[in-house]
């Protein structure tokens, strides 16, 4: 019997590397698989449907919500992105860990609607880097940046809510620490509770 995979949910203020860290991680992980989400928007230049996101309609996807086949939703500029619960439940029951990046309103709908999955918060070194960070890319107005980083106080307010909390100093360190918290949430016992008949105990 194949063992069932982790839903990994990995929350970030804007400017903290959450992207390099996930991109960082497909190249070590193992079994890893990235969450698809479905939108409603129309497809990018060079988008694939079921591969960068499940594109679909309107009204397919208000069904979606109202039949509970989705782990978290939210709407921005006039389209709405959530995250598929056939997709995730398939790919953990073929034994593959699926990392989600969600904004911490998504993550907190995620734990209540999959009470399995592992809720990750990971922050810069210091709110000064963070504000560097964010200023260095120049493609915002002081405006924006203001906004960002006020975000960011507003986010790490949820901290305790998440299971687990890293520092991303450097991405190769902040990738170690994810990979240390999903072996060791493979190990819970909880999560083992067939382990006597696979040993062959009993």
């Amino acid at each position: 019997m194949k063992r069932k995979g982790l839903v990994v949910v990995i929350s970030a203020p804007s400017g903290t590397g959450k992207g390099t860290l996930l991109a960082a991680l497909k190249n070590v992980a193992q079994n890893m698989k990235y969450s698809i989400s479905v939108t409603t928007r129309i497809p990018r230049a060079g988008e694939v449907d079921g591969r960068d996101y499940f594109f679909t309609t309107h009204e397919n996807f208000q069904k979606m919500i109202d039949d509970n086949m989705l782990l978290e939703w939210d709407s921005f500029v006039g389209n709405y992105y959530g995250t598929p619960r056939e997709y995730i439940e398939n790919c953990v029951n073929e034994g593959y860990d699926v990392y989600l990046d969600i904004t911490v309103k998504g993550a907190l709908q995620i734990k209540q609607n999959y009470n399995d999955c592992v809720l990750i918060f990971m922050l810069p070194p210091s709110f000064n880097e963070l504000q560097r960070r964010i200023t260095s890319r120049g493609t915002e107005t002081q405006e924006v940046i203001k906004q960002r980083l006020e975000q960011a106080k507003e986010e790490i307010d949820y901290l305790n809510k998440y299971d687990y909390v890293i520092i991303n100093d450097n991405v190769d360190n902040a990738v170690n620490d994810v990979l240390a918290i999903v072996h060791a949430e493979k190990l819970k016992v909880w999560r083992n509770s067939d382990i006597g008949k696979r040993l062959g105990f009993y």
